[in-house]
């Protein structure tokens, strides 16, 4: 078993997951410590002026985080040209930020994983940068919307974000004038929403210097072979969800005594119905009145698709099935062949706790509220909303999340 799988292993659940109580307000030690700590990187006092005041306002604002609501709660007109010119037009570099902001963030409350989630920002309009008519795999429909893809620490108290990737179309990366007027990087390129999701995630595991831990995701959108070897070459343990079309080859004896063969993994985990046991969520019992959930995990290869880019090794394959359906609810591969049954529940439900946290907390700090046209100003914005939220979930006595943070997702 490997070191992040045993540390996993070692994690007792925690009490107050069945907890609901949405965060209120935060604590000013915390937002001191938090500032101090994520504009080390920046040399110019009154660039770390203003990082703090783009801070006070996302917190501080009521209603939309335009930079005019934040301004008119801090000084009017001279310091939305201020805050304007720190986000959209300055220099600073936002990478060196986020990666102080995860470092604080794990070292206050280790992860259990890394949860890669995405985040659909609905446009009106046709300049805000990476905006487009596009099809939204998570939402199945057309939508004018900017696709972006955040990378949270998580574990069963709280989640922050970390790490964002924005998804560029080729309608801004094939015409020049957009990409001129939006500031884009000459050497970005093309890449799928996938292929962003699995970069952020590798960065944010493997090259930050933080606790190595899995990569939780939803892959079913995704290019299995491209994803599983990317992880594999980064040395990032993984569990990823997968649809029942995936094809796969199970290695545990076969069920019903059938030779082993390739099949969908949905098929797969139909005929090990028989072998599925109950398995309670954290917060809850079997008299509680919610959908019983059924488990089981079988052990698996994936297709010599997969394989040829891949590489060989086993894989487990998880389903997750509630009482008196006939078939899995959902369906996970992983690489963390050793890991215990209840354990690899345990990851898959931060998912639930990510979403959740994004509802309540990042959502209204107005993560989604940028309206400006410049890329570095876009991921400069959601650098520091990420880190609002962080300073309006911990606690000031330096013990991790407030109480209040933690909260039961379904």
């Amino acid at each position: 078993m490997n070191a992040a799988a045993q540390t996993l292993e070692n994690c007792p659940p925690d009490d107050g997951w069945h907890q609901r109580a949405a965060p209120a307000g935060w604590d000013e030690r915390v937002l001191t410590e938090v500032s101090t700590v994520l504009f080390a990187s920046l040399r110019r006092s009154d660039q770390r002026l203003r990082g703090l005041a783009y801070l006070r306002g996302l917190l501080g604002a009521q209603g939309r985080r335009s930079i005019r609501n934040m301004a008119a709660l801090l000084g009017g007109s001279a310091t939305e040209q201020s805050l304007h010119h720190f986000v959209s037009d300055s220099t600073w570099d936002w990478v060196p930020v986020r990666r102080s902001l995860a470092r604080h963030i794990t070292r206050l409350d280790p992860p259990l994983a890394y949860v890669v989630r995405p985040m659909v920002i609905p446009k009106t309009g046709e300049n805000s940068v990476g905006v487009d008519r596009q099809f939204v795999s998570e939402l199945g429909q057309l939508v004018n919307a900017q696709q972006a893809v955040g990378v949270w620490s998580a574990n069963e108290r709280m989640s922050v974000p970390l790490n964002w990737r924005l998804h560029l179309s080729s309608s801004w990366l094939d015409d020049r004038i957009r990409r001129r007027q939006a500031s884009i990087p000459d050497d970005l390129g093309d890449r799928t929403p996938g292929d962003w999701a699995v970069e952020a995630a590798v960065e944010t595991a493997s090259d930050w210097g933080l606790p190595r831990r899995p990569v939780v995701l939803d892959a079913r959108h995704m290019d299995l072979a491209s994803t599983v070897a990317a992880f594999r070459a980064a040395g990032v343990p993984f569990l990823a969800r997968v649809g029942g079309a995936v094809r796969l080859t199970v290695t545990d004896p076969a069920p019903h005594g059938r030779a082993p063969e390739l099949r969908q993994a949905v098929q797969i985990m139909t005929a090990a119905r028989d072998r599925m046991r109950p398995a309670p969520l954290p917060g809850r019992d079997l008299g509680s009145g919610r959908p019983m959930h059924l488990t089981t995990k079988i052990r698996v290869r994936p297709s010599p698709a997969v394989q040829q880019l891949a590489g060989p090794g086993e894989l487990v394959l998880l389903g997750v099935a509630e009482g008196g359906r006939q078939g899995p609810v959902e369906l996970w591969l992983t690489d963390m062949t050793e890991t215990r049954l209840p354990t690899l529940m345990r990851l898959t439900r931060l998912v639930r706790r990510a979403d959740h946290d994004f509802r309540e907390t990042t959502d209204r700090l107005g993560i989604r509220d940028f309206t400006g046209r410049s890329y570095a100003g876009w991921h400069r914005h959601v650098t520091l909303a990420s880190a609002a939220h962080a300073v309006s979930v911990l606690d000031g006595d330096g013990q991790g999340p407030r109480k209040a943070a933690r909260g039961r997702q379904d």
